[in-house]
């Protein structure tokens, strides 16, 4: 405490040059020694694992989390039994049936789990995958009925289809079977008359996975297929299916929807990371070639590097592209779809590159209100398929909930998506827009909203979320801290010190990468490079030097700063390695930077 009771935070910093509070991530001492002696842990090490409340009883568990320890009884699931039974049948009596997939990573993950564990009991599944642009997210009555019309019997949705009431019901009217595989939130009680729908966030299922991507309900699901399938004797002519080829697909999933990496879904993503190192997956190669990477797997790879092209047809491209490349099997065609996909994602960046830097014009120069709680903006011609990311770019320089809109003035609609800052509910936000009439269509959750608006009613949207989300954003401001693990010096960042706190991977949400301070470092060498970047070394009192990089900062007064050389600042991130040209060293990937004067 200050004077007055002012809280100061880590290091100092109450106010850093991002605007945020630093904080020491709370951590109980009492379990921080225990876990370091009954596990041989360094003390930073073992801190870090009690601040993200790993119990006594979970270190070993967490530390090398396995299937055999955490999968789930499929049993569990509502419905799971059900949907088993219902599609082993259909196997038996060869009835026509297509996998209908939702456009993103998810969806394309787990449309290819279900059509290799079909294809090794000898049935191709076809799949479909509804445009983003002229179809929207999820089943409609127009896709159901072009189905029923070219033959299908049996639909299975994944990663879609749970609030897809419409399209259900059309479904019932036209005799086509459902089965819905999804995780997203269902509004209020009532569960679509289907053939089975398992969901683990439906109101009345108690399995307790509803942190799941669609990917790890689909895997849950290939263990039920099996089990049914050798209760029915399937097996006595050919191999059971092992399911653990196929855990690269779930763990790109689970990593790709950023889900919560805590309990099965970590083990999910911890052993499916292993299975994607061995690189079997032709699609999954073909990506990692024509990106020109290399190496063990890791949520790098999923997140950065694969994730972004397999989305990029979702988004600009053709839809199933990426469910196309995850199933599979001929080499020729895995290489063709990477390709295809890697130019659409430098096709991708370059539009999303556009669209963010005409919003942030618009926003400093036109709006002339950055300070507002919620920023919406909205221009014409803006593809739909990026607003999504340009939304999380504004979000993460402005700190605040962002809503981009791109508007079709010749269907006189905007298209919009937005996302929120932690504490503040923008989903719920939409929804009350929706209700008052200010909308044509809305949804979301907390973190992420969609919507559909008329551009006469932008400046009215602007003004109600606004004025909704005011007490929540101011709140939200005062609680927006960095939480740091340990405070380290440029000599103390070694490759052992990365490779110690390794053993916490994979990061994710429920489980975040460690965050490192260094104080009172001098920055030297700074260099803007292209994309907005800056490289620099750090250097302080214990006479090491140590490589560092901030994302996208140039422009913002911690890239200023940085590049300012002169004085001492104090910097947090993020320890990564560095292999150029095989020095197995570290570089920190600067998340924030105060100025110890104005802290």
């Amino acid at each position: 405490m200050a004077d007055g009771g002012v809280s100061i935070g880590y290091l100092g910093v109450d106010r850093s040059l991002s605007g945020r509070r630093w904080r020491e991530r709370p951590a109980c001492p009492d379990l921080t020694r225990r876990h370091q002696l009954s596990l041989g842990l360094s003390e930073p090490l073992a801190r870090a694992l009690a601040a993200r409340g790993v119990g006594d009883d979970q270190g070993q568990i967490y530390l090398n989390p396995t299937l055999k320890a955490l999968f789930p009884d499929p049993s569990g699931f509502q419905d799971m039994d059900r949907a088993a039974e219902v599609l082993v049948d259909a196997l038996e009596r060869r009835r026509p049936m297509v996998v209908f997939a939702d456009y993103d990573v998810d969806g394309a993950s787990s449309a290819a789990q279900l059509v290799r564990w079909f294809r090794a009991l000898g049935h191709e599944l076809p799949i479909y995958v509804p445009d983003r642009i002229t179809e929207g997210y999820g089943p409609s009555p127009a896709a159901f009925r072009r189905l029923r019309d070219e033959g299908a019997e049996l639909v299975v949705t994944v990663d879609c289809g749970a609030a897809a009431h419409d399209a259900l019901a059309c479904a019932a009217e036209i005799g086509l079977e459902v089965v819905v595989i999804d995780h997203h939130l269902m509004r209020g009680d009532e569960i679509p008359k289907v053939a089975a729908l398992v969901n683990p966030n439906r109101p009345d299922c108690v399995s307790g996975q509803g942190h799941l991507a669609a990917a790890g309900v689909t895997f849950v699901l290939l263990a039920a297929l099996n089990r049914e399938a050798r209760r029915r004797g399937l097996f006595g002519d050919r191999l059971e299916p092992d399911l653990r080829q196929w855990l690269d697909l779930a763990a790109m999933g689970a990593i790709c929807d950023v889900t919560q990496l805590t309990g099965f879904n970590r083990a999910l993503a911890a052993q499916g990371l292993k299975v994607m190192s061995a690189w079997r997956n032709l699609g999954l190669k073909a990506l990692l070639d024509v990106a020109k990477s290399e190496g063990p797997a890791s949520v790098f790879h999923v997140g950065f590097i694969l994730g972004p092209r397999i989305n990029a047809g979702g988004r600009i491209g053709r839809a199933d592209l990426g469910a196309r490349l995850l199933s599979t099997d001929d080499p020729e065609e895995a290489r063709a779809l990477a390709e295809e996909l890697d130019a659409l994602n430098a096709s991708r960046k370059e539009v999303e590159r556009e669209v963010v830097e005409a919003a942030v014009a618009v926003i400093e120069r036109e709006m002339n209100q950055p300070d507002q709680p919620c920023l919406l903006v909205a221009a014409d011609g803006w593809h739909p398929g990026v607003i999504g990311i340009a939304a999380g770019r504004l979000r993460e320089r402005y700190r605040k909930p962002v809503v981009v809109v791109g508007i079709d003035r010749a269907a006189n609609v905007g298209k919009g998506s937005g996302r929120s800052q932690p504490g503040v509910n923008l989903g719920r936000a939409v929804q009350a827009a929706f209700d008052e009439g200010l909308l044509l269509a809305g949804g979301g959750h907390a973190m992420a909203a969609g919507l559909s608006v008329r551009p006469d009613s932008i400046p009215e949207l602007r003004a109600f979320l606004n004025e909704r989300l005011a007490a929540e954003s101011e709140a939200a401001a005062a609680e927006d801290c960095l939480d740091v693990d340990a405070l380290v010096t440029t000599q103390g960042c070694s490759r052992a010190m990365w490779q110690d706190f390794q053993r916490l991977a994979p990061f994710g949400p429920g489980n975040p990468e460690p965050v490192f301070a260094a104080a009172d470092v001098r920055v030297e060498r700074p260099m803007a490079l292209r994309g907005g970047h800056v490289r620099c070394t750090l250097a302080d009192g214990s006479g090491g030097k140590l490589k560092a990089i901030a994302w996208r900062v140039e422009d913002t007064e911690t890239g200023r700063r940085l590049l300012a050389e002169g004085g001492a600042v104090h910097v947090v991130g993020r320890l990564k390695p560095d292999d150029w040209q095989g020095r197995e060293g570290v570089q920190l990937e600067i998340e924030d930077v105060a100025d110890p004067r104005r802290a």
